[in-house]
């Protein structure tokens, strides 16, 4: 290499890691395999990574996906605009960090019984509501509760279904008594639907009047369009570096990227992949592109016919090109998906389980087995799922053909997709953000009596196993259990899973955050607005 590819190379790398548009990892691998010495990279990289985080500004920021349905309510929450609102002004007994590892929030500590049957949680004795109320056993209580009981209409019941029991023990810490151990539970409780909120005096969470005891306070919500936050001084943990935030819908890929390049945001939500290349090539312009376990899935209802038939369900699962999808549609930034919702960004990856590939010729096979050749059927999606969701739905019926099949795809209105369509039409198309494990993804959307089993889909096999596998705590065990299901939902399910998507959002080069971002959700975590800061 010569003295000046040598200096063209270091500029880059240099640049790359003042924007945060690298991390640490990515820029010692890439510079060694340039020639450069650790010794020098290391250097590099700690001459030019980003000062410590300063404090002030408005950080704008555009979201994709919000309706005007949304409410306070958190066991409503559903759209991503409402994820990205929720962590900005509540706050959870427990966070996922930016590395990936559960870290604490309003719960500063938490223990579990051998058996994993009872797991007790300190509250943080600095943690206070926006009202200036201190957080108390009482809210921790009524805000479980609120998701707990046969009357909730909570999307989070299924995962809280096995609490038999919340206790005070009067030294400022809860305990949850379970049925049957669980070796997952602090991990479930960074479940967007399960922030802290205020108990009222007869013991039930008050949830209406938008109190919360996260980063900001909310000064105003108009839903579906905007929010308004202010910072909340008495924030007990680090970060709100910015004074103020707004978030502002955006549904129309278009426009939340016109927002950002105009400098009318300092970040948006889910860029749209076909134009990265040209957003790349601008200096003002940051891409964050981290692979996760969010999921794209095709919920095909299994009580509603054809797909009451496993051989159509089937069939319609080997009639998609994942590869050519993720080639086309997700520009080569996703990992193929099997047909189950356990992804190798998760623990317990079942590495074993074949890769189920394109065929068409199977696909027919399987229609004259069930007696429906030329098969027909509808597929409902909208461009606010993810950045090419109809594109997809459009190629996928190309590949479809091939086996006789005639998908007629169906475009929905953006708003009110989640209410309107999801969980409502036969089929559908559905982006899933990313749970910290396949237990939270399962109990969520493929337990029997789960709100959100968005296939109806119904396995006594799959069911057992999940008690099971909830209370196992021998990972070996565990792994076993999780293979099985995956083998049962890739098989007997009724959903297509074509491919696993990476978080890809974009900043104004001002904006700074630190070495990894969180794959959880978009926008590190959904966590942003309070981990990220304007350059000083």
């Amino acid at each position: 290499m010569t003295n000046a590819k040598d200096q063209v190379l270091l500029d880059r790398l240099a640049e790359a890691a003042r924007s945060g548009s690298i991390s640490r990892r990515s820029f010692m691998n890439t510079a060694m395999a340039a020639g450069i010495t650790s010794t020098a990279a290391t250097g590099l990289w700690t001459s030019s990574a980003k000062a410590e985080p300063s404090r002030g500004g408005t950080f704008r920021l555009g979201a994709h996906d919000g309706n005007t349905s949304d409410t306070h309510d958190p066991g409503t929450y559903v759209t991503f605009s409402m994820i990205q609102v929720a962590h900005t002004y509540r706050a959870y007994l427990t966070l996922i960090e930016p590395d990936g590892s559960l870290g604490p929030d309003v719960a500063s500590e938490w223990s579990a019984t051998p058996d994993a049957k009872e797991w007790t949680f300190v509250i943080n004795d600095k943690a206070t509501f926006h009202s200036g109320k201190k957080v108390t056993a009482n809210d921790v209580i009524a805000s479980m509760n609120h998701h707990r009981g046969d009357e909730t209409t909570s999307a989070a019941k299924a995962l809280l279904s096995d609490v038999e029991d919340i206790t005070d023990n009067g030294d400022g810490s809860v305990t949850f008594v379970l049925g049957a151990g669980n070796a997952d539970l602090p991990w479930l409780m960074t479940d967007y639907h399960l922030p802290i909120v205020p108990a009222n005096e007869d013991g039930t969470a008050n949830w209406q009047s938008g109190d919360g005891c996260g980063p900001y306070k909310l000064d105003n919500a108009e839903f579906g369009v905007r929010y308004s936050f202010s910072r909340h001084d008495d924030w007990h943990l680090d970060g709100a570096y910015f004074d103020a935030v707004e978030i502002i819908v955006l549904n129309d890929p278009n426009a939340r990227q016109t927002a950002l390049v105009t400098g009318d945001v300092d970040a948006v939500t889910q860029i749209e992949l076909k134009t990265l290349a040209l957003l790349q090539r601008d200096p003002n312009i940051a891409i964050d592109n981290v692979p996760s376990a969010a999921a794209i899935t095709m919920p095909m209802l299994c009580d509603v016919d054809p797909f009451t038939n496993v051989d159509v369900r089937n069939a319609l699962k080997l009639s998609v090109n994942r590869q050519e999808l993720i080639d086309k549609i997700a520009f080569g930034a996703a990992t193929i998906g099997n047909d189950f919702h356990h992804s190798p960004a998760m623990p317990y990856w079942p590495e074993d389980i074949p890769q189920r590939e394109y065929d068409p010729d199977e696909a027919k096979s399987l229609l004259k087995k069930a007696g429906m050749e030329d098969l027909t059927v509808n597929i409902s999606v909208a461009d606010s799922v993810f950045s090419g969701a109809v594109d997809m739905c459009v190629l996928y019926a190309e590949h479809a053909k091939a086996a006789g099949i005639t998908i007629n795809v169906s475009r929905e209105p953006n708003d009110g997709y989640y209410s309107d369509v999801w969980l409502k039409k036969p089929w559908c198309a559905v982006q899933w953000g990313a749970r910290p494990t396949p237990d939270v993804m399962y109990s969520l959307a493929y337990k029997d009596d789960a709100a959100w089993n968005e296939s109806h889909w119904q396995n006594e096999r799959f069911n057992v196993l999940l008690r099971q596998a909830k209370a196992e705590l021998d990972n070996d065990k565990r792994a076993e259990m999780y293979a099985e299901m995956a083998m049962l939902a890739r098989n007997d399910g009724g959903t297509v899973i074509p491919f696993f998507p990476n978080f890809v959002y974009a900043r104004r080069t001002n904006v700074q955050h630190g070495e990894n971002l969180a794959a959880s959700w978009q926008m590190d975590g959904a966590r942003a607005c309070s981990r990220w800061w304007f350059e000083a």
